[in-house]
């Protein structure tokens, strides 16, 4: 999933929303670890705060929120 995030997530803003990283880090996930994309939506929430408390993405001040990586 990390992999797959940092792949789909621009490096200036405007970044992406939390809906939109689900939905394009879906075509980078292996299908034995995420059949269809099941519990992927959960799993990006995880690692996008784990990448955010690591200094690896930022979240912007914006509504929606959106994150790019830095």
């Amino acid at each position: 999933m990390k992999r797959a995030m940092l792949e789909v997530l621009p490096r200036e803003a405007p970044g992406l929303t939390q809906d939109e990283i689900r939905e394009a880090v879906i075509a980078h996930l292996p299908d034995d670890l995420y059949p269809q994309g099941a519990t992927a939506g959960w799993w990006a929430k995880t690692v996008q705060l784990d990448l955010e408390a690591k200094g690896t993405v930022v979240r912007e001040a914006t509504r929606p929120l959106r994150w790019h990586q830095v």
